[in-house]
């Protein structure tokens, strides 16, 4: 993935949580959306589709922000991106195809992956762990490009 792409999604990732609402079509409570923004065009519209995606109405990950009080920085940023992909990771499961919701399950997965492991490089100590990261970014990276263009191939005839 280049790494323009790859900044990209993780920006969006690490993104406020004001922010992710705006490319949503998903209300949650109190007027918060489920961000949708890291997933491919297919995804959003099989989960706009799906007959369940009433029950993501009530999904709001941004209340969690006010308990992080207490947290180091390098807390509340691995918090921020689990937050930010576990979302529109279980919005997935209300697609009813099983291929087109594991392809768009997995990229939200894996864009979470790529952040958390963002977070050890930037704030970890240990060069194990961090050459984890790195393996699990150069790995994941392209396969969220496999699946995307899975989806965008597969998507319109599901």
């Amino acid at each position: 993935m280049r790494k323009l792409e790859f900044a990209t999604i993780i920006a969006a990732l690490l993104a406020a949580p004001t922010a992710f609402a705006q490319e949503s079509g998903m209300e949650g409570h109190a007027g918060h959306k489920t961000d949708l923004s890291i997933l491919p065009q297919g995804c959003k519209d099989a989960i706009q589709q799906s007959e369940m995606s009433g029950m993501m109405q009530g999904m709001d990950m941004s209340g969690m922000m006010d308990r992080m009080e207490g947290m180091d920085e390098a807390q509340k940023v691995s918090m921020q991106a689990m937050m930010e992909m576990n979302s529109p990771m279980m919005a997935t499961h209300t697609i009813k195809d099983p291929d087109l919701a594991f392809h768009c399950g997995m990229i939200a997965h894996h864009a979470g992956a790529i952040a958390m492991a963002e977070v050890e490089l930037k704030y970890g100590d240990d060069e194990e762990s961090k050459a984890m990261a790195q393996k699990i970014i150069d790995a994941q990276g392209p396969e969220i490009e496999e699946m995307t263009a899975w989806v965008e191939e597969n998507a319109a005839q599901q």
